[in-house]
């Protein structure tokens, strides 16, 4: 048995290079072989968002709590809040964030394939971003 005391692991900035706007990362986890999974608590201010990306063995998000923004590629924006629990499919391109005007918090889960968890891609636009 392994605990991860809250607080024992430094909250980190999002990269510049995969999100939008004001991203802390806490509590990443991350098992080690023959596991696969991995994840953390993500909070997003208001407007920011992530990267389009993809998971190679697909994502689980469990909003906790504010309002936030999802959306599959080709697929209209939605809003998630807290309790919803949402599956993208194994490398199903996607983006999810806050709203403009709300920030939000989910935990984020995702397996890793060959190792890596995440292939990441271009930034959603503004206009992406307000669906234009």
């Amino acid at each position: 048995m392994d605990i991860m005391r809250s607080g024992s692991v430094e909250s980190g900035e999002g990269p510049a290079d995969y999100f939008t706007g004001r991203v802390r990362v806490d509590m990443r986890f991350q098992r080690e072989d023959p596991a696969r999974i991995g994840g953390a608590i993500v909070t997003f201010e208001p407007g920011a968002r992530t990267a389009w990306h993809t998971h190679p063995l697909g994502q689980t998000l469990i909003v906790t709590a504010g309002l936030g923004l999802v959306q599959r590629d080709g697929g209209a924006i939605e809003q998630i809040r807290p309790g919803d629990i949402i599956w993208f499919a194994p490398d199903e391109k996607h983006w999810h964030g806050a709203t403009a005007t709300t920030g939000m918090t989910h935990i984020a889960i995702a397996e890793a394939k060959g190792g890596k968890a995440v292939d990441w891609m271009e930034k959603v636009s503004d206009d992406q971003y307000r669906g234009r």
